[in-house]
């Protein structure tokens, strides 16, 4: 049995206990053992942070001590799965370096605020991403800056509203990547717990968490 420890907290908006427990069904249903945490504090459980396959922070906006962070850092650098979606892991930390550089890009607006917009995966072969279609969702449209070392999956293209100088910039939806010995994955989508009704954008996830997992 594997051992995943998710993490929550940080701004409601996002609902983030809720998707932790919707996340957290299915990675039971696949013969994880799955402990959930409302604290960072977590992080420093050496012993605990050693013995886990898959880590999955849904903390946005969120602060974290030097202490925890760096307890978070070693265990995927020695080979512990990071995996998550929207402002949950590329919006957790907004002060601490370190974690971007592990996350592989961090949020910087969401131009409009709730807008129509496709996803569309790219034509790679990656396993991840094998039968899913383009798909069309309202949600939060994540531009972000993302670290050009990513194996991207899936991307989405801006319109010119309200900021006509982004029109038809291309942009990173989802991602893996590689930090240490530890592999990470990531996706824009999922704004709140509702936004996982749309299949692809939970699939995605879904598969995601399995990948990442040591």
């Amino acid at each position: 049995m594997k051992k995943a420890l998710m993490v929550w907290g940080g701004w409601d908006g996002h609902e983030p206990k809720a998707c932790v427990d919707f996340f957290a069904e299915f990675l039971r249903s696949k013969n994880f053992e799955v402990e959930i945490s409302d604290s960072p504090e977590a992080y420093t459980d050496k012993a605990g942070m050693a013995d886990l396959d898959l880590i999955v922070p849904c903390v946005s906006m969120g602060a974290v001590t030097d202490e925890q962070q760096n307890g978070l850092l070693e265990a995927v650098a020695g080979g512990c799965g990071l995996a998550g979606w929207h402002g949950g892991l590329c919006d957790s930390y907004r002060n601490n370096v370190d974690y971007q550089f592990m996350t592989g890009g961090q949020w910087v607006s969401h131009p409009g605020g709730i807008v129509d917009y496709e996803v569309k995966f790219l034509p790679t072969g990656d396993p991840l991403t094998a039968g899913l279609k383009d798909f069309k969702i309202k949600s939060e449209q994540y531009y972000m800056h993302t670290d050009p070392s990513n194996e991207v999956l899936a991307t989405t293209t801006f319109g010119g509203e309200p900021f006509a100088w982004i029109k038809g910039t291309v942009m990173p939806v989802s991602w893996k990547r590689a930090y240490g010995k530890g592999r990470v994955f990531y996706s824009s989508v999922g704004h709140v717990r509702a936004d996982f009704d749309t299949y692809e954008a939970a699939e995605l996830v879904r598969r995601g968490l399995l990948w990442a997992a040591r």
